[in-house]
């Protein structure tokens, strides 16, 4: 059985992670979506915010679970016995710092390999950030993310304008 982790903020998911695990979720048996809680960054959305919109948008794909860590990669990967990291590149400044990281994933733990997955075109310019900073201006993302991830964030700019 392939076990693969495809590690990420997802901070908030967008069409360009869901077409990274639509399409990896095809090579592998099992996909485990890693959702990462970085102590060193401010997230928009609590992990537990993330987990719960990865999980509504991804529900109807049968061998992909949703999964909060922190920590090593190296040791999340062991820890789900997966043998291949997923990582999506939207553009060549992608591939440096992603190389970078599997070089030094391998090195840690030589049995665990990379699979990279160039993003569909339609998405090569997106990310979180932008979609973010589009919504914090009052902006409509849906073009960028699922619906429901589109209301939860207009509310959450809503309650953040708030305090």
């Amino acid at each position: 059985m392939l076990r693969a982790i495809y590690p990420g903020s997802f901070d908030p998911v967008t069409f360009g992670h869901l077409d990274i695990i639509r399409r990896s979720c095809k090579i592998v048996d099992e996909l485990t979506v890693g959702v990462l809680n970085n102590n060193t960054k401010m997230p928009l959305f609590s992990v537990e915010e993330r987990v719960k919109m990865l999980s509504e948008v991804t529900g109807d794909l049968k061998n992909v679970r949703i999964v909060p860590f922190d920590g090593l990669l190296i040791e999340f990967a062991k820890k789900m016995q997966a043998d291949v990291v997923i990582r999506g590149l939207r553009a060549i400044t992608d591939f440096e710092y992603e190389l970078q990281m599997s070089q030094t994933n391998h090195k840690l733990d030589p049995r665990l390999e990379t699979m990279f997955l160039t993003t569909g075109i339609e998405y090569s310019y997106l990310s979180s950030s932008t979609v973010k900073e589009i919504a914090a201006f009052g902006g409509d993302v849906s073009q960028f993310v699922p619906e429901a991830v589109a209301l939860r964030l207009k509310e959450k700019i809503k309650a953040k304008r708030r305090v």
